[in-house]
């Protein structure tokens, strides 16, 4: 760790699964693992909130069939493509984990499901140029979406925060002991938010959302390819009760080039020379993607023959580099003046002359 970086551990090995481990495999793991590091039964044990998040990023790529072939082609690097980055705090790992923590830990993670809601996630697309997608950038984006409302700060109470349910005491829930057949139902009396609202708030009629309108920066990273999807975690639709906000996933389509092509991380272009240039050899000057260049063409060389200039493609986040590729393709003259046709029948000569009988 020279460099002073906490190298990451294999997402199997924190699950302590087989690399063919079944989604069922990967639940039971997963919840083993959650149990014992859960925030409530390690309270200010950094080291249990750090192995929570890590056992969550875990399973969360490993149970979803994409993330999982991604994250077993190209590790890490694969799952930043897609812009995915793991989960920044606990309450992302309720949110989008709840089922699993009903069934663990019951009541906590009852009232927080049915009190906090996460807000819906949002899907942009965009198109790039060729040569942003290959060097990177960074796009301005602006759209419309539900974000927490100014007037209320999100409660939803025109004056201050909503009151504690009075008849489930705050929990969102009636127990057995109020229901006539048993059992544990959702309050009816503040539809399971645990929560009333006395007065609505007037701008957002008590949702404690607002239509906004805004923009937002957003990196290319370079090297990505067409059809790429970047995840940025909370910048979707604002959540309701003070659930987390959701995701904005942005959709890249790559715009053609005029004379560049692609091919993995290769850049392909076609050159055009004269008949002379490809029998002489010499050097002709050449658009890539960081500027014009020069190429030299060797003696004889022929039609479609490929030269490469190395390290003239593109450079993915893990490093590597292409080459550019460029394909010869030689012009013959419509037209011919009389000295030309002249030497032509020359060389013509004495390529015959040059022959073996």
């Amino acid at each position: 760790m020279a460099n002073g970086k906490v190298k990451e551990r294999d997402y199997y090995e924190v699950l302590g699964v087989s690399r063919n481990a079944t989604n069922d495999a990967l639940k039971k793991a997963y919840r083993k693992l959650a149990l014992k590091y859960h925030p409530d039964k390690n309270q200010g044990d950094k080291n249990a909130e750090q192995r929570f998040k890590e056992a969550a990023t875990a399973y969360e790529v490993l149970s979803d069939p994409k993330k999982r072939e991604m994250y077993d082609l190209r590790g890490s690097a694969g799952l930043n493509d897609m812009g995915f980055h793991g989960f920044e705090n606990s309450a992302d790992i309720f949110s989008n984990f709840g089922d699993i923590f009903g069934d663990m830990f019951g009541k906590r993670s009852y009232r927080e499901r049915i009190r906090a809601q996460k807000g819906s996630d949002l899907r942009h697309d965009i198109t790039i140029s060729f040569t942003d997608a290959a060097l990177g950038s960074e796009k301005q984006l602006r759209f419309t979406k539900g974000d927490t409302c100014d007037a209320c700060k999100g409660t939803g109470a025109k004056n201050g925060a909503p009151t504690a349910c009075s008849q489930c005491n705050g929990t969102g829930r009636i127990s057995r002991q109020q229901s006539p057949v048993g059992g544990f139902y959702s309050c009816p009396n503040c539809s399971g938010s645990g929560r009333k609202i006395d007065v609505p708030c007037n701008t957002c009629n008590g949702e404690g959302r607002a239509t906004k309108t805004g923009s937002l920066s957003v990196k290319i990273p370079p090297g990505i390819e067409n059809g790429s999807k970047l995840r940025l975690s909370g910048q979707g639709e604002a959540g309701i009760r003070g659930g987390r906000a959701g995701d904005l996933y942005i959709y890249i389509k790559i715009a053609t080039h005029p004379y560049f092509e692609r091919n993995s991380l290769n850049v392909l272009y076609d050159a055009h020379i004269s008949f002379t240039k490809a029998a002489l050899g010499g050097e002709i000057e050449i658009p890539t993607l960081n500027g014009k260049a020069t190429l030299k063409i060797p003696k004889c060389t022929q039609s479609n023959q490929t030269l490469r200039m190395t390290g003239q493609g593109i450079k993915a986040k893990d490093g590597r580099t292409g080459n550019q590729l460029i394909r010869i393709i030689i012009d013959i003259p419509k037209e011919l003046s009389e000295r030309q046709e002249e030497l032509l029948k020359e060389l013509d000569k004495l390529e015959h002359d040059q022959k073996p009988l």
